[in-house]
């Protein structure tokens, strides 16, 4: 290399240096070459609560047992919370948890005099959340500056959770709740206390109320706040919308309807082609559609034993080998199970997506999805979510929520299938060997019975009906959006765009195109301990070394096109 070239070099990795270090508090982001019509957007062009038009992209990645998680800021200190469409709070293990629950995980410091902390009631307001499984927290209720994929809100209404047994793994610290206000703990105990993604909806923070989700089984999904990520929806006329059902008020809660979960009808499902109609277990006056909740949460798939039972007569030699309503199948089935949620789109689930593992002592039987769970009061019959090890739903779409908006549309849930319908089925032995070993699990040698249940009263006062598709005057986005889904056939390709890949054309010295894709990663950063203090490190920027290879790369003479 001659002289000049070798300055050349120098003063660019000079620049790249100094590149890094000053944007290494921010996420970066390249923009899209989209084909759609919508803009396409720089992530976190505005970063900041009193900002319009924010938007921002983040990596999921998955905890050691199978949760999704991405990184956050509160107080501009780092940490990992676990993702959930099927709760509304935020909540964080802080320094006054002393348990070995809490114990094992990044802990919010208390001793830490942060700038932005907002005391309510002197820390008298209590926070008490409890889950489906049995496991629960509490603690009080704060406020603080709050930041995930470069959108901030100052004053953000949190959890600061003092006793829990909820297990965490993976230095994950909390949850993230993505659901609504109803139902949320906190907006119940204080004033002007919603949840984030309702925060950021009803002050018109975001470019547009939306969120999309990417899960997958590697570290490449993607967080969109106010756009979607067209990395993956590259054809948004595809994508299947959906109306969020609407629910009567609980109790003397309120005296109108609203919305209450993430949770769309279900009109047929499906095994090998074979459709059948489901049989809710609180019945419509003038149709049989099931209740179908989409929640990131929801560790499998679960239906109503009516339908899981008919499901599984589709199976040869399946058999009910336990209480919980775990079923067990042949482990060479070919077949497949689909959904449809009312526009005759069928939502395919290959053995490789609903198929477990083969339960030990008998490796010929492979533990299923879905599994059967009994009535529930609340009328939500199937429950669609996902866990990287076994299972299924929200990890073959993209799943866009739309939050809706206070006098002009409802809430909606987008599916974007990334399944190929067509395409030939794997069967779950040619994956099997890179999965875990068999599940220690003994079936029983003798035929269950279906178990009987009776039905529980129904949980919502019904004496103030709720109608499906119905436009609400509160607790949804701000009026001051302008409507793109006001029908299902809306104009999605007005949606705001982000990107969570980049694609590099490189014309080596030969002349010849070399392409190559990234993925953003989730940046290096110390995880619970504020600025300033001793431990804390400075954090990468995610694709920063991207840049500084295409910067290296164009000393070196090469062209990007």
């Amino acid at each position: 290399m001659n002289r000049s070239a070798t300055v050349v070099l120098f003063l660019v990795l000079n620049f790249a240096l100094q590149f890094t270090n000053a944007l290494a508090a921010s996420t970066y982001n390249l923009p899209s070459s989209s084909l759609q019509d919508g803009p396409t957007l720089l992530a976190g062009q505005a970063s900041n609560s009193t900002a319009l038009d924010a938007f921002g992209i983040s990596p999921v990645s998955i905890a050691g047992d199978g949760t999704y998680y991405v990184v956050l800021q509160a107080g501009q200190i780092s940490f990992r919370a676990a993702l959930d469409t099927g709760s509304a709070d935020f909540w964080l293990t802080s320094t006054a948890c002393t348990n070995s629950t809490c114990m094992s995980v990044p802990r919010y410091p208390l001793t830490y005099a942060s700038p932005t902390f907002v005391s309510i009631n002197n820390n008298e307001t209590a926070f008490t959340i409890d889950y489906a499984d049995g496991t629960g927290a509490s603690g009080f209720v704060a406020r603080e500056t709050v930041e995930v994929a470069n959108v901030t809100v100052a004053n953000q209404a949190f959890g600061v959770v003092t006793n829990s047994n909820i297990t965490l793994v993976s230095e994950v610290s909390g949850i993230l709740g993505l659901g609504f206000s109803r139902q949320s703990e906190i907006s119940a105990s204080a004033v002007n206390a919603t949840p984030f993604f309702s925060t950021l909806a009803q002050q018109g923070i975001l470019d547009y109320p939306i969120f999309g989700l990417s899960l997958t089984r590697n570290e490449t999904g993607t967080f969109a706040l106010g756009a979607i990520d067209v990395s993956v929806v590259q054809n948004v006329s595809k994508v299947a919308w959906n109306e969020v059902v609407p629910f009567s008020p609980v109790g003397t809660q309120t005296n109108t309807s609203g919305y209450f979960y993430w949770a769309i009808r279900m009109s047929s499902f499906a095994v090998n082609g074979t459709q059948y109609t489901p049989q809710p277990t609180y019945p419509g006056p003038s149709d049989n559609t099931s209740i179908a909740l989409l929640d990131v949460g929801t560790p499998g798939l679960y239906g109503p034993y009516q339908d899981v039972t008919r499901l599984y007569g589709s199976f040869p030699s399946s058999r009910l080998v336990d209480e919980s309503g775990q079923w067990a199948i042949p482990c060479d089935s070919s077949a497949t199970i689909s959904f449809n949620f009312g526009d005759g789109t069928m939502f395919v689930l290959e053995p490789t997506d609903y198929i477990i593992g083969p339960a030990e002592g008998n490796p010929d039987l492979c533990l299923s999805w879905p599994k059967a769970a009994p009535p529930s009061a609340d009328g939500v019959d199937w429950l669609l979510g996902t866990i990287v090890y076994g299972t299924p739903f929200l990890r073959t779409v993209y799943s866009i929520w739309s939050y809706g908006i206070d006098y002009q549309e409802p809430p909606m849930i987008g599916l974007y299938p990334r399944n190929n319908a067509s395409a030939p089925v794997q069967p779950f032995s040619v994956v099997e060997s890179s999965l875990s070993a068999a599940i220690a699990t003994t079936l029983p040698n003798f035929v269950l019975s279906t178990p009987t249940y009776t039905t529980p009263s129904y949980a919502f006062n019904t004496s103030v009906p709720a109608v499906y598709g119905e436009i609400v005057q509160s607790e949804l986005a701000t009026s001051t959006y302008s409507p793109l889904m006001g029908t299902l056939a809306g104009n999605a390709t007005e949606l705001p765009q982000v990107t969570g890949a980049y694609t590099l054309f490189v014309t080596n010295s030969n002349g010849a195109v070399v392409t190559s894709t990234s993925h953003i990663s989730q940046p290096s950063v110390t995880l619970g301990v504020p600025p300033g203090w001793s431990g804390a490190a400075s954090r990468s920027v995610p694709g920063i070394g991207l840049v500084i290879s295409m910067l290296i790369t164009l000393a070196a003479g090469t062209w990007i096109i």
